[in-house]
């Protein structure tokens, strides 16, 4: 995933989305910091548009660097416009979009065993499962930086200080090749964010979830810096685990998905 996408693969990836006229801009600005996925070789074989897709995802620009943000997102460079075109262009079928909200539920454990059965089951490599991340859910996705600082292991309602869903597990170094091990990587002893997005999952964040969150955490007094509300909400943008692409709202993105033929599922 982490290897740069040569002119071939780009012309490719651009014709499979049919986006010739459209000028999505990758490979500029920044680009997140490498996950522990990205250690991860956890990609079905002969996922030719699956791997396509997550060599442009990688490259998508991504503004990680704000200062402040308001309560509705007005313009492109709010969000990450260029990954969420790829998705909304991604042509390969079945593409699955979770809608999570809660961060106790099984909603990890639920989308690795769909992409289990689509890729091992039915055979569909290219399969996409996206995780259309709001709620309390959506506290997995800041890193130990914010869980720390804005105390959001409380709000998730565990004991640890760091997030508990982007620790890999022992089955992490378990091969791919024992499909069966009931102790292996494609277990449910590996239902963890790095793994999932190694197999191809994509967790989209949501703007509004943020900005909600910044509001509570700046009226019970969680603010050591003493931010305003756009400055907190723009630091746990800033502190997206990377991977993660940010829509300016999940429930009014999800028209948007299944309008481009993305199956609707709820945790």
């Amino acid at each position: 995933m982490s290897r740069s996408m040569s002119r071939r693969e780009m012309l490719g990836m651009l014709a499979m989305m049919g986006t010739a006229g459209v000028a999505l801009g990758l490979g500029g600005g920044k680009v997140p910091l490498a996950s522990a996925s990205e250690h991860l070789d956890l990609q079905p074989r002969g996922d030719h548009h699956l791997h396509a897709l997550l060599s442009a995802l990688a490259r998508a620009k991504r503004r990680r660097d704000y200062r402040s943000l308001t309560m509705i997102s007005l313009h492109q460079d709010e969000w990450d416009h260029e990954a969420l075109a790829l998705l909304l262009h991604y042509h390969a079928k079945p593409k699955q979009v979770w809608d999570n909200t809660i961060f106790g539920s099984p909603w990890l454990n639920l989308m690795r065993n769909s992409l289990n059965a689509q890729v091992y089951s039915f055979g569909k490599k290219d399969a996409l499962v996206l995780s259309a991340t709001h709620g309390t859910a959506h506290l997995g996705l800041f890193d130990d930086t914010m869980w720390e600082k804005y105390r959001l292991y409380k709000k998730a309602g565990v004991k640890s200080k760091t997030n508990p869903l982007i620790r890999l597990s022992p089955a992490s170094t378990k091969p791919l090749s024992a499909l069966n091990d009931p102790h292996g990587v494609l277990s449910p002893e590996d239902n963890n964010i790095p793994v999932l997005q190694a197999r191809g999952v994509v967790f989209l964040a949501c703007h509004n979830m943020i900005w909600e969150l910044s509001g509570a955490l700046k009226k019970e007094g969680t603010n050591p810096d003493h931010k305003t509300h756009g400055e907190i909400a723009a630091e746990l943008t800033n502190h997206l685990i990377p991977g993660v692409v940010l829509t300016p709202g999940i429930v009014g993105t999800l028209p948007l998905l299944v309008e481009a033929g993305y199956q609707y599922a709820h945790a």
